[in-house]
């Protein structure tokens, strides 16, 4: 069942992916608190903006508070810019040295043909399709873009399936096949080809 073993094999290098979100996400999780815990560079501003106040510590401390916002923030920006660049190089990496992903080699399936550059544009539009845009809301809500967000999520899902919903048909082309110009085969995707009888006298 290629569609099966094709499903399989996303499933793989999602799981993948979404382990190293989650080893991205505690370690941004534990970068953020030391900013609260141990912040040396920050109170010490901070205390010069009170002293340089003139009494309006209300504002001195919405200052403190923005600069530990923004930080938090780049925090976030820096992770998921790290996940989308190692999703790609994990992609490009595989499919350039051996053709496959861990996901299509446990399901027994290969990339051809496997040139580098094949390998490059196919490792692009997934890394788009599955994390890129995604993570590109997920920032833009972090940053209060809630409306925006919403819309890019859109996007991102309906580009999801534009290159998913292909491999359903009997070409069996994702969209990042097709922009590639790469096709993915295993033991089964092809119809044997009928041996004529044999005459006996």
């Amino acid at each position: 069942m290629p569609k099966l073993r094709r499903a399989v094999a996303w499933s793989v290098d999602f799981a993948l992916v979404v382990a190293l979100a989650s080893a991205l996400a505690v370690l941004t999780f534990h970068r953020i608190s030391a900013l609260v815990t141990d912040v040396p560079e920050l109170a010490t501003r901070g205390g010069f903006d009170l002293l340089t106040s003139r009494g309006d510590v209300v504002d001195a401390s919405q200052d403190l508070g923005l600069t530990l916002w923004n930080k938090s923030v780049l925090y976030v920006e820096q992770a998921f810019g790290l996940l989308v660049l190692t999703v790609f190089l994990y992609q490009w990496g595989c499919l350039a040295l051996a053709g496959r992903t861990v996901g299509k080699a446990l399901a027994g399936l290969r990339v051809t043909p496997s040139l580098p550059r094949r390998a490059a544009r196919r490792a692009a539009v997934t890394t788009t399709a599955d994390v890129a845009v995604y993570a590109v809301a997920c920032v833009l809500l972090v940053e209060g873009q809630v409306v925006l967000s919403v819309l890019v999520w859109a996007v991102a899902v309906a580009l999801f399936l534009l290159n998913a919903l292909p491999v359903l048909s009997p070409g069996r082309r994702s969209l990042a096949d097709r922009v590639a110009g790469t096709a993915v085969s295993g033991a089964g995707f092809s119809r044997p080809v009928a041996t004529p009888p044999v005459r006996t006298s």
